[in-house]
């Protein structure tokens, strides 16, 4: 993965590495913030990370950011740790230029 980026592109789609707050009070994307193994794109959720909740409003809130059916995310790795790797589903050259806009 480059240095630089949270995401990669793969033979399924992107991969987008995150870091989650769950039962935040303040729910959103708030930037990029830096992991032992690169930069992820840091988001708040207010759910708990209870019984898929958390995960699931994830998927949601980062399917609305780019623009993509909610179906389009879901949790590759990491689904019970704040840093998770999602995969996005769908045409790279349309996620592409809307993840480089996030970051």
């Amino acid at each position: 993965m480059a240095s630089d980026r949270c995401w990669r592109e793969t033979a399924a789609g992107i991969q987008l590495r995150v870091k989650v707050q769950p039962k935040s009070r303040r729910p959103g994307l708030q930037g990029l913030v830096e992991a032992a193994d690169g930069p992820r794109l840091k988001l708040a959720v207010t759910e708990a990370p209870e019984d898929g909740r958390a995960n699931k409003a994830v998927c949601l809130a980062v399917a609305k950011a780019l623009g993509l059916p909610g179906g389009a995310v879901s949790v590759e790795h990491g689904a019970t740790s704040r840093e998770k790797t999602l995969l996005l589903a769908g045409e790279t050259t349309d996620i592409i230029p809307r993840l480089e806009a996030l970051a």
